[in-house]
């Protein structure tokens, strides 16, 4: 009974907030303007999805993030606590989203690939940024240890850094993962997420780097401490229709968000400590949408945790294509020799 209440004063806050096709879980969600635009709805449990045939909620199918490719991390200063654009603002971005939505019909039409065929921006919803706590919607400050660590970052992404072992580059720059929870954001491209389930287990396929996550459900404990990996080690349980995914074990040497996920910190050089933690929780709230929540913390590096909120959408159309990123990639290679090149001109001119 104290559930169903509960259940009742969310979605009436949620109508109060939005109107009732929207808070209900419609496809309005995402682009139907809220009458207060500080106030984000709470997550809606009244949706009672599909069993899977040994009865857990079905939650299996292809929930491609292109369609908040255009949703940055963090929001503007300017923003405040506001968690909804302003017409202006909406308009602004549905503009600058349609432009990537058309690019690869253009290029159809001119008998050309580029761009418009990699980049995946097809929308971006009313939302200001993916992190809805802080309420200022930022990534918390650093702690002093968190500072230290990320002066020394070695990455690609850093202007003016030397090269000269493969060291120097994080591990996307070397094909290896995005790592978690990086991974789980959005990405000019490769944005596909499938979800897979069998009796005890939940599989998250990820298009980029190819990674795939499996979670035990059958309630086995983590490994100890030193058992890590790039993605770290995921447990998973059903809160009534929630899968929620604890994931701690995270390898060091990763990051948590990545520069090309819009609105990121520039450099790529925030660090990660072996106290990383991820909690996801996966609520479907449709037959076609599922809310995706993910809070990070780290007392290491951060000052405080913080909030992801997305919008999945269904797209059982989305294909993966092969990410053949490590087959001759070069790159390493070239920015190590380039480096040493440019040392070597810049001590010949200063002795001459």
């Amino acid at each position: 009974m104290k559930t169903l209440l509960a259940s009742a004063a969310a979605l009436a806050l949620a109508v109060t907030i939005w109107g009732p096709a929207v808070a209900a879980g419609g496809a309005g969600a995402s682009s139907a303007k809220p009458l207060d635009l500080t106030v984000l709805p709470p997550v809606p449990h009244t949706y009672g999805p599909k069993r899977t045939p040994w009865g857990d909620p079905d939650l299996r199918g292809m929930w491609p993030i292109d369609s908040i490719g255009g949703l940055p991390l963090q929001r503007t200063v300017a923003q405040g606590n506001r968690v909804f654009l302003t017409d202006e603002e909406f308009a602004k971005r549905e503009a600058q989203v349609e432009t990537s939505r058309r690019a690869a019909d253009a290029e159809d039409k001119a008998g050309k690939l580029g761009m418009g065929h990699w980049v995946e921006m097809t929308g971006a919803g009313r939302r200001t940024s993916l992190l809805v706590d802080p309420a200022n919607g930022r990534l918390p400050e650093l702690t002093p240890e968190g500072e230290r660590l990320s002066a020394l970052t070695r990455t690609s992404w850093v202007k003016g850094q030397t090269y000269d072992w493969v060291d120097d580059f994080d591990t996307w720059d070397r094909c290896i993962t995005r790592g978690m929870p990086a991974s789980m954001m959005p990405f000019p491209y490769n944005n596909g997420v499938q979800i897979l389930q069998s009796p005890g287990y939940a599989v998250i396929n990820l298009e980029m780097i190819h990674d795939s996550r499996i979670v035990p459900l059958d309630g086995r404990p983590a490994p100890p401490p030193n058992v890590t990996n790039w993605m770290g080690v995921s447990r998973g349980h059903w809160e009534g229709a929630t899968l929620v995914i604890e994931t701690g074990n995270i390898r060091t040497g990763g990051f948590p968000f990545h520069v090309s996920t819009r609105g990121a910190p520039p450099d790529d050089t925030i660090p990660m400590s072996a106290q990383a933690h991820v909690t996801e929780r996966i609520t479907p709230t449709g037959p076609d949408s599922i809310v995706y929540e993910l809070t990070y913390s780290d007392p290491v590096i951060f000052t405080a945790p913080m909030t992801v909120r997305a919008d999945w959408t269904r797209n059982e159309t989305y294909r993966f294509f092969e990410y053949a990123c490590h087959e001759g990639d070069e790159q390493i290679r070239n920015y190590i020799v380039a480096s040493r090149a440019q040392r070597a001109k810049d001590a010949q001119k200063k002795a001459q």
